[in-house]
């Protein structure tokens, strides 16, 4: 998976880098705020990018005596200052010049600059989400487009996504702003659109965060794959109560379980060997994010058990 993301993320500061110079460009010859705050968004994009891949980065170091699970949380970490860099950055700029422009309006001159950089925009970020979205997709399966967004622990590619479509619906925007301008004659439309160009980034940025800060303070394994690992449990002859499953991600395809289980009183060392080799090769196969499981074998409270014999 890091492999894909860093495809779709360096797509993504390509096309951004290449994009912000030609607004900043326009808005110079123009003075259309819309454009500037355009620009803006491309240029934090860019710098984003560039925190993801240290995120990228940083999360395959290998385990050490100070962080004995890895370092996969670096990528939630970065992935929520991205967060913080959209809604400070992005929406706090754009809004903010936004509502100076609808204060003090100011008339945009060569109006063509902007339609030929707002298209030609579209097509370079067109081009990178559709990117994003193939490396998306990949482990998307038949879930929702919004389900499998908020599902999702690959935040990095998520936060390609997110961004991509956010820079369209920006530059959709722009350009419906210019266009109202120029049919109607209204210098206003130029400072609204900015204002709704910043008013969609901190939006962006507000569920991106949420979306980080959950994977940060500890997030476990979807309820789907929970029920997985319970009826491994239940299947396995061996069994004959255990508690609910204890999981954590540590990173997109670095994920702790952590069992309690009750094993048949009569098994020797050997058998309870075997029978957890055999659960742990089943939770692998089942969740192939799995790659730490920790087995306790002793007697366990009945009452906070699921015990065959009562279902």
């Amino acid at each position: 998976m890091s492999g894909s993301s860093n495809k779709a993320v360096m797509g993504a500061i390509a096309a951004n880098i290449a994009i912000a110079v030609s607004k900043f460009i326009a808005a110079a010859f123009t003075g259309s705020s819309s454009m500037l705050s355009e620009g803006i968004h491309s240029l934090v994009d860019t710098g984003n990018g560039i925190l993801l891949l240290l995120g990228i980065k940083k999360s395959k170091r290998p385990p050490d005596e100070k962080h004995p699970f890895g370092y996969g949380n670096e990528i939630y970490f970065w992935s929520f200052i991205v967060a913080v860099l959209i809604f400070a950055l992005g929406g706090g700029v754009a809004l903010y010049e936004g509502v100076i422009h609808i204060m003090h309006p100011k008339e945009i001159t060569d109006p063509v600059w902007n339609y030929a950089v707002l298209i030609l925009a579209i097509i370079f970020e067109g081009s990178a989400l559709r990117v994003g979205l193939k490396e998306f997709n990949k482990t998307r399966g038949k879930a929702s487009f919004y389900k499998a967004l908020t599902d999702t622990k690959d935040t990095s590619t998520a936060a390609v996504v997110i961004e991509d479509s956010a820079a369209i619906t920006g530059l959709i925007i722009a350009l419906l702003s210019l266009t109202a301008e120029q049919i109607t004659g209204i210098v206003y439309f130029d400072g609204i659109g900015s204002v709704l160009i910043g008013i969609l980034l901190l939006g962006v940025s507000t569920f991106f965060a949420l979306e980080c800060k959950s994977l940060l303070i500890g997030e476990g394994l979807p309820e789907k794959d929970v029920q997985k690992i319970n009826k491994i449990l239940f299947d396995d002859e061996n069994v004959t109560a255990y508690k609910r499953p204890l999981t954590l991600f540590f990173g997109p395809e670095d994920v702790l379980v952590n069992l309690n289980v009750n094993f048949k009183d009569d098994l020797v060392a050997d058998e309870i060997e075997k029978t957890i080799d055999r659960i742990e090769s089943k939770i692998k196969t089942e969740i192939p994010a799995v790659n730490r499981i920790f087995i306790e074998a002793e007697t366990i409270k009945r009452k906070k058990t699921f015990e065959k014999n009562n279902r």
